[in-house]
């Protein structure tokens, strides 16, 4: 069974903890997991983690937790064999009911109607379910991402990862694993322009919490997603003229929470049916670039928020003030460039998608490239994620759920599957139904370790990527 180090312990590594846990704990064979996080546990959903300042509401419902769907699927063959529901039975220990009940808390989030967790108690849940599954967590900074070489006299190749860490006590270690899960934004210091009058998300945050928001009148923000949803739902509680929300989309969606488009999210089994045409607008009206629909009903009733469509090319000073220079297309492939004047900006589009990348040493580059094809773009890291959610071509597992939405799933790059996320991720290192007896030969594993059977039930052939 393979080793897993998972940078980052958010939502998708205690998943993947809980699952593995649930299997040990009936006595099959799980992985040996390492997380390596420095701010520790949830860090991101806290204030001080640079991302929220943990007082706002959780987007997705939290009855998606980290066993949801509870349709485990690598214990035995058949989805409905009682080893598979076995499993579930576990992952229920922790799930989201399970920590209200342990805290005293359920009552009351039933009579107020199932509302949405602040982010700091999203926090608490997700440390608790990681204590309650024993996670192995490594307090520390991740500074370095190599190769681990083989065990082989004379051979260069490399069948691990090894990872260089600054530990929180000021020491430092190197961590070693057979596959790496890379999760979580990264860092939220990101702005378009060193100003004083632009702001990341984390100096937004940090700002916001010790009451030190600059005073403005106009005021612009940077995005359309959720990260820009959570800045802007804040902003209207302060003393503000205009609010100005910058998207090149030609408005802002709200995000579908309908049956039809859950189901989607639920269960990737149904996207692996859709078109790429189809799957382009679906993450589109959906996914990217939307906020959810509890935001958008506090914007309601503010007038003080419009959309300016466009994407933002640069900001400059002008007297003390921010001068946001603009282009949007226009019919014909024209191009409208202008310039905006704001008071003060808050750069929210978030990180790169492959902000992990920088951390990365010349050889597992020369290995991404490899693997791509050419160079390493988000496009072209997209296109070439396997079922098991690693990267195609990639050796040694890479994987990279975040980026698994267009091939496998919109669902796997947030937290509307994580019990699903956890199944592939597992299936990946080696984890397989138990095989009832057979007349004839076993099917050898299907590329990539994943199970031929397994592959035939959840991740369908049809989706294997051409190197």
């Amino acid at each position: 069974m393979k080793s897993l180090a998972i940078l980052g312990a958010g939502p998708k590594a205690v998943a993947v903890q809980a699952k593995a846990h649930a299997l040990r704990r009936l006595g099959l064979p799980s992985p040996d997991i390492t997380v390596i996080d420095y701010q520790g546990i949830g860090g991101n959903w806290r204030s001080g983690g640079g991302w929220t300042d943990g007082r706002h509401q959780l987007g997705t419902s939290p009855t998606k937790d980290v066993g949801f769907p509870y349709r485990t699927r690598i214990a035995a063959a058949a989805d409905t064999d009682p080893l598979n529901r076995a499993v579930d039975r576990e992952l229920m220990s922790v799930s989201w009911p399970a920590f209200l009940v342990a805290t005293d808390r359920y009552a009351a989030w039933v009579d107020r109607g199932h509302p949405a967790p602040r982010h700091y108690l999203w926090a608490d849940y997700l440390r608790w379910a990681a204590v309650n599954t024993g996670m192995d967590l490594v307090n520390g900074q991740v500074t370095r991402i190599g190769l681990r070489n083989a065990r082989r006299t004379g051979r260069r190749d490399a069948d691990g990862w090894s990872l260089s860490v600054d530990l929180a006590d000021g020491s430092t270690t190197r961590i070693t694993a057979d596959a790496l899960l890379v999760t979580g934004p990264g860092r939220s210091d990101r702005r378009i322009a060193p100003l004083p009058t632009v702001m990341s998300v984390s100096g937004f945050w940090s700002a916001v919490g010790s009451g030190s928001l600059p005073a403005a009148s106009r005021v612009a923000v940077i995005g359309g997603g959720e990260t820009a949803a959570s800045v802007t739902d804040e902003i209207i509680r302060h003393t503000v003229v205009d609010i100005s929300v910058i998207s090149p989309t030609a408005t802002i969606f709200s995000r579908g929470e309908g049956v039809f488009e859950n189901e989607i999210y639920t269960d990737p089994r149904k996207w692996v049916e859709l078109d790429e045409d189809a799957r382009r607008d679906v993450i589109a009206r959906c996914d990217r670039g939307v906020f959810s629909g509890r935001v958008q009903t506090s914007l309601m009733a503010e007038d003080r928020v419009s959309h300016l469509r466009g994407r933002v090319l640069s900001v400059n000073d002008h007297h003390g003030s921010a001068a946001v220079h603009v282009a949007r297309s226009l019919p014909g492939g024209q191009v409208a460039e202008h310039t905006e004047i704001f008071d003060l900006v808050i750069d929210a589009r978030g990180n790169s998608p492959l902000w992990f990348t920088r951390m990365m040493d010349d050889r597992v580059v020369a290995s991404l490239i490899s693997a791509c094809g050419g160079p390493v773009t988000t496009a072209a890291v997209e296109d070439r994620i396997t079922p098991d959610l690693s990267l195609g071509g990639m050796r040694p597992t890479l994987f990279l759920p975040a980026l698994a939405g267009f091939r496998q799933g919109p669902g796997f790059a947030n937290l509307s599957c994580l019990g699903e996320l956890s199944d592939r991720v597992l299936a990946g290192l080696g984890v397989s139904p138990a095989q009832p007896p057979a007349a004839g030969p076993a099917q050898p594993p299907a590329a990539g370790g994943v199970p031929t059977d397994l592959s035939t039930g959840t991740f369908p052939s049809s989706e294997r990527i051409t190197q």
